[in-house]
């Protein structure tokens, strides 16, 4: 019985071996006339028509041969996606395609031919995907997804100018009116430009003011002059690689050059960029800054290119918390109510080292979150979709007390002056908030003191305190180093420190080594003065929906607030935090170590004899770190036992003498407490 076996190409697959010397076609049918059991019926560039007898051979035995040749032919790139099989009855009245090409015989009248066809299946090809494109991504899909970003409003009113505009760009030869106008985006690192890029390129092509599949995207970063490098040499080959007249977008990285946009090399840069702007779309990258230093790089742009200004804006805590919900629901998770806070917590916590990445860090965050959420419902066998207050807590690793911030105040070893102060602190308060003819108190602190005497523990208690009283509507805790404020180029530092500021309010804002923001010079590349002069008027004003407290040495802080005369004014409040005492040391120890392991009762009693035998220098000393030190001396105990338990297959730790006297032997542990330490001669 007569069949007939329908072989089909991608056509993109096709393109891009049309500078082969045969075609993809071609090269297969010579293959095939070796095979006696079949006969070619019709070809064209992306599919041949074969007749064959079922008989003497089967269609899968045929197929089979097929996918070997071209295995053999293209072993590189073939797969199931670039061809395909249809089986059909013979129909004895189909005709060939190409019988008005069968007279052509010589070498040279089949190159034309075949040329010919070609260039009319490349047509058709572009033209078939261009539809594809319009059909499965129409504008009003992309419009969709632009409204569902987070904030972005100064991107969403640039769409609805495209929109408006399109139908005017695409009658005559207006295009080059759009193409000739580029862009300044203003957008921190990590806050999604990358998504914006592509969705302006969507848009672009949906709307049919560029009529090409997809426009690429070129990301480069403009860096300042390296020895033996052209100037800018990266991003002019980028704009040299490709010959062909294809729109693309360039998004170039300007940062390094905002306070040298006015030089002569930079201008010479533009003029380079004008010369090929009509067949590049310019996207200038620059941080989130403040509005008039926007201005004055859009100035200094326009001087040879048409810029519009577009900021994207930093989010604040309900836009992480909107986008969050999305990135959570795409998993088909669902956060209770209550844990949002936690959760807001531990993105607190990512912010803490200055490194925060907008949008790529929340989604970590989720991503982190939500695989901890499937493996505890797969340990439990129970397909909960919701993810509860403890659950939150387990998954970012943040503990929350159920007791009262009184009753961990008082928890608390030594620290009697800070307790009592704190209470004369809060009492004033209540007392203004009984009586409305009392104005209420600034209550902005200084808490000074060396490293580890529990400023940061009190400063997140008095959070908590003042949510407890009703002076504080949301009670969170920020922590953050002064330096953390600064940005690293000029303009970005006030609304990064007002962003700070802004995620605080109603909570804490606690600031270490605030005195990191002055440094008693003029140095005009130092952005703390900045930072300072922005955080004061925030202190100012929300100074009832904000605590602000700035902590460091003694010293350094008094020379903060000599420096900055508005500072001490809006700071009522310091709060000394004394040095530890030996018998204070050994006390916080047996709580870290009682609290969380069974221990023997050597172990307590080496410890002692080591806390009291710490020399007098050693505690009074400004490096040395109190309870930070205990810390981090009970986690290297914890190691030691962690790695006997497991070398021995111990299953339940119990921490030992031993174990403490080899964490003592590490040598920034291992005092020499039999001697002294002298000064002088």
């Amino acid at each position: 019985m007569m069949k007939l076996l329908t072989i089909g190409f991608n056509g993109m697959w096709v393109l891009d071996h049309q500078n082969d010397d045969l075609l993809p076609i071609e090269c297969l049918k010579d293959k095939l006339n070796e095979i006696n059991e079949c006969q070619i019926q019709d070809s064209t560039l992306t599919k041949l028509v074969l007749v064959f007898d079922e008989d003497r051979i089967s269609a899968e035995e045929l197929e089979s041969n097929i996918k070997s040749i071209l295995s053999e032919i293209y072993p590189k790139d073939m797969s199931d996606d670039v061809v395909s099989f249809e089986l059909a009855e013979f129909n004895k009245n189909i005709e060939s395609s190409e019988d008005d090409e069968k007279d052509a015989t010589s070498d040279d009248e089949f190159r034309e031919r075949m040329q010919r066809i070609r260039d009319k299946m490349i047509a058709q090809i572009m033209n078939r995907d261009a539809e594809i494109v319009s059909n499965d991504r129409n504008s009003d899909a992309i419009l969709a997804e632009i409204d569902q970003l987070v904030a972005a409003e100064g991107f969403k009113q640039l769409a609805c100018e495209l929109v408006k505009i399109a139908p005017e760009v695409k009658e005559g030869r207006r295009s080059e009116i759009f193409t000739n106008q580029s862009y300044l985006f203003s957008i921190g690192e990590g806050c999604g430009l990358s998504t914006y890029l592509r969705l302006f390129a969507e848009l672009i092509t949906s709307l049919g003011i560029q009529n090409i599949k997809d426009i690429p995207i070129v990301e480069e970063r403009l860096d300042c002059y390296k020895e033996g490098m052209e100037p800018f040499e990266n991003v002019i080959k980028a704009l040299s690689e490709d010959e062909d007249d294809y729109l693309k977008i360039i998004c170039i990285d300007i940062s390094e050059w905002l306070n040298k946009t006015d030089s002569i090399n930079f201008k010479k840069f533009l003029r380079k960029l004008e010369k090929v702007n009509n067949k590049n779309l310019y996207v200038f990258r620059i941080p989130f800054v403040e509005k008039d230093v926007l201005e004055r790089i859009r100035y200094s742009l326009s001087d040879l290119l048409y810029i519009k200004a577009v900021t994207f804006p930093p989010l604040d805590s309900k836009d992480i918390k909107t986008y969050a919900k999305k990135q959570f629901n795409d998993y088909d998770l669902k956060v209770d109510d209550k844990a949002w806070d936690i959760f807001l917590d531990r993105i607190s916590e990512e912010k803490k080292d200055g490194k925060f990445y907008g949008l790529n860090t929340i989604q970590k965050v989720v991503k982190e979150i939500a695989y901890k959420k499937l493996l505890s419902s797969a340990d439990s066998k129970k397909q909960h979709k919701s993810i509860n207050l403890k659950e939150m807590q387990l998954f970012c690793n943040i503990e929350v007390s159920a007791l009262s911030a009184e009753e961990q105040l008082n928890q608390l070893i030594g620290n009697e002056t800070v307790k009592e102060k704190i209470s004369e602190i809060i009492a004033q308060i209540e007392l203004s908030l009984k009586d409305n003819s009392i104005e209420s108190p600034c209550i902005h602190m200084r808490f000074v003191g060396n490293p580890g005497t529990g400023k940061t523990t009190v400063a997140r208690i008095i959070g908590k305190m003042l949510k407890e009283k009703g002076v504080l509507r949301v009670g969170n805790f920020y922590e953050f180093s002064g330096r953390d404020l600064c940005g690293r180029y000029v303009g970005e530092t006030a609304p990064k420190t007002a962003s700070i500021c802004r995620d605080a309010y109603g909570s804490v804002l606690f600031i270490d080594e605030a005195y990191s923001l002055f440094r008693g010079d003029d140095d005009g590349r130092d952005y703390g003065r900045e930072a300072l002069e922005t955080l004061i008027a925030e202190m100012e004003n929300h100074r009832n929906d904000l605590v602000v407290i700035m902590a460091g040495y003694t010293d350094e802080m008094d020379k903060l607030l000599k420096g900055n005369a508005g500072l001490a004014s809006r700071m009522p409040y310091t709060i000394e935090f004394p040095n530890f005492n030996r018998n204070q040391l050994y006390g916080i120890f047996v709580s870290m170590v009682t609290k969380r392991f069974r221990c023997d009762k050597f172990l307590l009693e080496a410890a002692k004899g080591y806390f009291m035998s710490l020399s007098e220098e050693t505690i009074k000393s400004k490096e040395f770190a109190n309870a930070r030190f205990v810390r981090n001396l009970f986690e290297r105990v914890w190691a030691k036992a962690a790695l006997r338990c497991e070398l021995n297959k111990v299953t339940e730790v119990t921490l030992t003498k031993d174990d403490f006297e080899a964490a003592i032997k590490d040598k920034e542990f291992a005092f020499n407490t039999s001697k002294r330490i002298k000064i002088g001669f």
